[in-house]
């Protein structure tokens, strides 16, 4: 199973063309999203949840942080 992901959620989204406005693929194993997929070009992302918008970063320390 695939989930396509992109950040276009409440302007956040980079310019048009750029790595952080693209679509893509990830694998989706049972309920399991390996985070080095999510990560494989960005260190943060938006994570729509109805109609709020969450970002999850990666720190250098290679922690997860949630924030709304």
């Amino acid at each position: 199973m695939s989930a396509a992901s992109g950040d276009n959620i409440g302007g956040a989204a980079g310019p048009a063309g750029s790595p952080s406005a693209a679509t893509r693929t990830v694998t989706v194993r049972g309920s399991r999203i390996d985070s080095r997929e999510l990560f494989a070009t960005e260190r943060e992302l938006i994570i729509a949840h109805g109609e709020e918008a969450y970002r999850l970063r990666l720190t250098s320390q290679n922690k997860l942080i949630l924030t709304k």
